[in-house]
């Protein structure tokens, strides 16, 4: 079922692709499908956190969708096919998990993690060819485009690896404090650049604190955004009960509201 399933949905792509198919998708380069992409992953996001299977499969079968896509519009360019990004992937599966496919062992999934690291660092020592060069960093190769949040954290968790962390949780609440302290600092100063500066700087060390928390703060900040947006709806919606606009408001008001719906 899966095989004909699959090998239907390539026969798809290819007749979309065609002189006959569809005028949209024989126009779509890697460049042009970036932004659906990036909007197809995050939907899947959207979907493990509703927690609604049905929904979940639908988003994964767009991502799947566009992969089938990329890897079209590359086979059309003469530069690869699908079967070669398949082989792409079993040859790493297999070769990252030598616990599995090998003779290592990793007794946790801690060590599985430091295990794949040192392969993959590995292999980025094998396409530079060269193991000696100097400017290398353990902080390279991070995809540019990451959101900050989630860019800032890989960043320290690369750093951490080597050891260059804190060792007790309170030394990090301690730099967000210091962080906060120079951003008022700044404030005071009346230096735009300083204080734009100085939060990016707090931003980050608290970004270093879910890390350290083993927390993902690009989840916790989507998550805080969706209870606002809750909260600020159930504020709308008891104002029009009220047979009132929001706009007509004072602070003070909203304030009462939005603490009223908190509790």
């Amino acid at each position: 079922m899966l095989s004909s399933n699959f090998k239907d949905l390539i026969g798809i792509m290819e007749k979309l692709r065609s002189d006959e198919g569809c005028p949209w998708d024989k126009e779509q380069t890697h460049e042009s499908l970036k932004s659906c992409l990036i909007e197809e992953v995050y939907e899947i996001v959207d979907a493990v956190d509703s927690r609604d299977p049905e929904q979940l499969k639908e988003e994964l079968a767009d991502l799947f969708f566009l992969i089938i896509f990329y890897c079209k519009v590359a086979d059309d360019s003469k530069n690869f096919d699908i079967n070669n990004v398949l082989e792409v992937c079993l040859d790493k599966m297999i070769r990252r998990h030598p616990h599995v496919f090998g003779d290592k062992t990793a007794v946790d999934a801690s060590e599985a993690l430091i295990q794949w690291n040192e392969i993959k660092k590995q292999e980025a020592d094998a396409k530079q060819g060269d193991k000696t060069n100097k400017n290398k960093s353990i902080v390279d190769n991070i995809p540019k485009h990451l959101p900050a949040l989630q860019k800032a954290q890989k960043v320290q968790k690369k750093v951490a690896r080597v050891g260059f962390d804190w060792e007790v949780i309170e030394d990090v609440i301690a730099k967000v404090h210091e962080e906060l302290e120079e951003v008022k600092d700044a404030i005071n100063n009346k230096e735009r650049e300083q204080i734009a500066e100085e939060i990016g700087d707090l931003l980050f060390a608290t970004v270093n604190l879910s890390r350290f928390l083993k927390l993902d703060s690009e989840d916790l900040l989507r998550k805080s955004i969706s209870k606002f947006i809750g909260r600020f709806k159930e504020v709308e919606m008891r104002i029009a009960d009220a047979g009132k606009k929001i706009e007509e408001c004072s602070l003070k008001e909203l304030d009462d509201i939005w603490n009223k719906i908190k509790i």
